[in-house]
Formats: structure tokens, sequence, C-alpha cells
């Protein structure tokens, strides 16, 4: 075995996942995801943007070395809800050979003044006495938001820290990485988007026709259902996120439970139960994507959200 296969497999048996602990203010350690690249169906383009900037600085050093590049950065995943930006997230945990931080805002929000820029900061100070590491900021508008529209003074000390745990990532170590998500890029500080921070801005967008058939397979599994043509249903529920899609598999489960109570046996969920919620919903992207049409037409300077517009046009959304 190599010096480097030899180094793998220690990080490998001492991942971790640290979180912070509201109830008495410290940082914990707990079992680290156990989910990787594999889980995530589609989304190719994404884990390849995220292979490249996270999981191949580590196992290649050599090669980024030699372009001037160094391990660490960050990333900003962004994108209509429900559609697995967390999911996705977590499974860089299970697929790079780092250990990994999930950062909630009200986990580290204190009501004493300089608490929670003091919580912060130990956060990063943890991630970079375990490194190499993974941050992962979930809802980074809460936290990030534009310091120009805040009335509290607390809560634009709390994103000039974030800004200078940023900067800190850069001049105290070079295998830190911050994974940040949003539905609403347009609203996070503009300083968070500059270069050598939140400068890599990758769109997740909603499943497509295969995946979103894997995604009612798997909500599916386990239940009592007949012949299903999950392929029919993932055909007519276009641009549904993986949330909308789990909500039509409850409501066609309760559909089923209530044949069940009225016949006294376990009655199966048919395809009409599954044709019937699909139809009596909409997509719920369709709402963010003409906010994010709004931003990108008018307010899309740097042309960030070109691919949102790109989206829009090749799938006919109106």
């Amino acid at each position: 075995m190599s010096d480097r296969d030899e180094l793998a497999e220690r990080r490998r048996k001492n991942l971790k996942l640290i979180s912070f602990s509201p109830e008495d203010q410290t940082l914990i350690e707990s079992e680290k995801p156990k989910t990787t690249f594999a889980d995530v169906g589609g989304l190719e383009d994404v884990k390849k943007k995220i292979r490249m900037n996270f999981i191949l600085p580590l196992q290649q050093p050599e090669v980024f070395a030699a372009y001037g590049k160094s391990a660490g950065g960050s990333l900003l995943l962004f994108g209509p809800p429900g559609c697995g930006k967390t999911f996705l997230a977590r499974a860089v945990a299970g697929e790079i050979e780092a250990n990994f931080m999930h950062l909630e805002l009200q986990a580290i929000l204190s009501m004493y003044v300089g608490q929670s820029e003091h919580n912060l900061h130990d956060l990063f100070a943890k991630a970079r006495q375990n490194k190499p590491c993974v941050i992962f900021i979930d809802e980074l508008d809460a936290m990030g938001g534009s310091r120009h529209h805040m009335r509290q003074h607390h809560d634009r000390m709390l994103v000039n820290q974030l800004l200078l745990e940023l900067d800190g990532l850069q001049a105290q170590n070079d295998q830190v990485f911050v994974i940040g998500a949003t539905n609403t890029p347009w609203y996070l500080d503009s300083a968070l988007r500059r270069p050598g921070r939140f400068d890599h801005l990758v769109f997740v967008p909603p499943p497509e026709d295969a995946e979103r058939r894997a995604i009612l397979e798997l909500k599916l599994a386990g239940k009592p259902t007949e012949a299903l043509n999950t392929a029919k249903i993932a055909a007519d529920t276009p641009l549904f996120s993986g949330a909308d899609l789990e909500q039509v598999v409850k409501e066609a489960v309760e559909s089923a439970m209530e044949r069940t109570f009225e016949s006294g046996r376990i009655e199966p969920v048919t395809q009409d139960d599954l044709k019937k919620a699909a139809k009596a919903r909409k997509a719920t992207t369709l709402e963010w994507f003409q906010t994010a049409k709004s931003y990108a037409t008018f307010s899309d300077v740097n042309r960030d959200y070109q691919v949102v517009v790109d989206y829009i046009k090749k799938h006919g959304i109106k």
C-alpha cells in the first residue's frame, strides 16, 4: 500500500461529523454521514464541479500545485427549494476524505451580544483543527443576507464575522472547504460573492424524468402497491421537486389508507392514486423560476444566473 493509500485509509477511519450543540454551547462529534454521490441521482454537472473543486485537490494535490492552485475553497449551491441541495452537500461528506461540519444558524445564534460571532469563530477554528474538513452552511441567506437591509447591529456583525472567517480560510490553511446552500442567492451580501469567497456558483435544478422516476420508486418502496407505471407519472410531473414528488406519494398513500379503513383489508396504492395526486398539484418550483428570471433579466450584471435563463428557455417555462 502506498503512502497516499495509507493516508486515505487513515482519513476514512477518522472521519467525523461535527456540529454545534445549542444546549451547552459546545461543538460535538457524532457518526459521519454515509451518503455518497452514488446515492444522488443525476446532477452529473454539479457532481463534476464538486469533484474538481473539492475531491481532486485532495486526491491529486501535485497536479493542482503545478498550476498554482491549492486544496480549499468555497462553493455555493442554489436553486428551487426541495431539489436536493442539502442532500447533495451531505453526500460530499461520504465522498470526500474529509471531516464534515453542518453549520445551522439556529444552533449558533445567541441572545448575548457577541456570542453568536464567537460561536461561528469556534466552529471555523474547529474545522481548521480537523482539516481536511468540509463546512456546510445551509440557508446561507439567513446568515449572510445583505447588510444594507439589516436593522439589527448584531445581524450585521455576524455577516462581518463570516466574511472574516472566509478570508481566514485562504490565509491560514489550504484544506478547509465551505459549501453554502441557498434558494435566494440574489439576497446574499455582495461581499460574500467576491473572488476567494463564494466564487463558485452552481445551479441545482429540479430532477429530470429518470430522476423523478427514481424518487417516486424510492418513496414508494416498502409500501403495498399494485403494478405501477412510475415512468408515466414521472413524465406527467415536469419541474416537480423532490419534495413535490414526496407529497404526491403521501397523498396517494392516504387515498389507499382511506380505502383500507372502508374495506377492512390492506389496499394497495394504485396508478390512479398517483395520477390523481399528481394532477391535483403544481410544481412549487414555478414560483421560484419566475423570481429568478426577474433577477437574471434585470439585475444580473455578471450573468451569474444565465444558466437559469437557459434552463427556463430549454424547458419552456412561462
